[in-house]
């Protein structure tokens, strides 16, 4: 099923929500510490960009509902979106350079933001869980941060 224009709109406004977040990032971020990205018009381009790119992979995720292919059905919009992304960037320099106007980390708040809120909405799923999967967090944590610390320590040592 195509999505109806109720949900176009609550899609791309959420999207326009989230371009929004990564520009308030970007200019807190050059505010408070001064450096990073300046924020401008190209900063404001890339956002575009990338909200487009975002529309067009929600479009042909909804197209590929509709298709016989249960793969392609089942395949996520990340997915698409990433493949429209890379087929435009591979295309034409200009969605490359527009989109290096924007902070990659700030691109991480609305990420982070986002993921905060669906765990918090399936907090009673959460809670239903064993308490070894706290267990098991904790060592996924622990090796997570050891393995890049380790490896920031070795990258640091090499260019020295």
């Amino acid at each position: 099923m195509v999505l109806d224009k109720k949900h176009w709109m609550k899609a791309g406004l959420v999207l326009l929500l989230s371009v929004s977040l990564i520009l308030f990032t970007d200019i807190m971020k050059q505010l408070r510490i001064g450096e990073g990205v300046t924020v401008s018009w190209h900063t404001i381009g890339g956002l575009a960009v990338l909200w487009l790119f975002s529309m067009i992979g929600i479009l042909i995720s909804s197209l590929m509902k509709k298709v016989p292919v249960k793969v392609l059905q089942e395949f996520p919009v990340l997915g698409w979106v990433s493949i429209t992304s890379l087929i435009f960037c591979l295309s034409s320099d200009v969605f490359v350079e527009a989109i290096q106007a924007v902070n990659f980390l700030s691109i991480t708040t609305p990420i982070l933001a986002f993921a905060g809120i669906s765990v918090v909405d399936r907090l009673s799923d959460l809670r239903k869980t064993s308490w070894r999967v706290a267990i098991v967090a904790l060592f996924v944590f622990t090796g997570t941060y050891l393995g890049s610390a380790i490896l920031s320590e070795i990258g640091l040592s090499l260019t020295r």
